[in-house]
């Protein structure tokens, strides 16, 4: 199976709007809460390695400057921090989880417009 560092992955990563990416990253990060939560570290950890190098994919990305690219990077120290770290942020897994959740809600609310629009202007073929 392919991982993040096939040339192919990572064509499709970079079509993605930032708010879908983070909400992929979003949903890395519920899993290593979940498999934390039923004691299952191996997966917890893997899950972590997964969301990390999905972040550093978009720190690696030209198009995120400035303010974007300082939030991705305060993000990625927040998750280390929470998770391996001493948790000096005094973050919680359900700030992480809401922070991740408004940002795939909004990519499918986007989507899900973007679709209606579409409809809209090229309806199905009656039958």
């Amino acid at each position: 199976m392919p991982g993040f560092n096939d040339p192919a992955f990572i064509k499709r990563w970079h079509q993605l709007s930032i708010l879908e990416r983070l909400g992929n990253i979003g949903s890395e990060i519920e899993r290593v809460t979940q498999w934390r939560e039923r004691g299952n570290s191996d997966h917890a950890e893997r899950a972590l390695y997964r969301s990390l190098e999905l972040l550093d994919l978009m720190l690696d990305d030209p198009r995120w400057k400035g303010p974007r690219r300082k939030e991705i990077a305060r993000v990625r120290e927040i998750v280390c921090d929470f998770f391996v770290g001493d948790n000096a942020y005094g973050t919680t897994s359900e700030y992480l989880k809401k922070y991740f959740y408004d940002f795939a809600l909004t990519a499918r609310q986007r989507r899900e417009k973007s679709m209606s629009a579409s409809m809209d202007k090229h309806p199905p073929d009656a039958q």
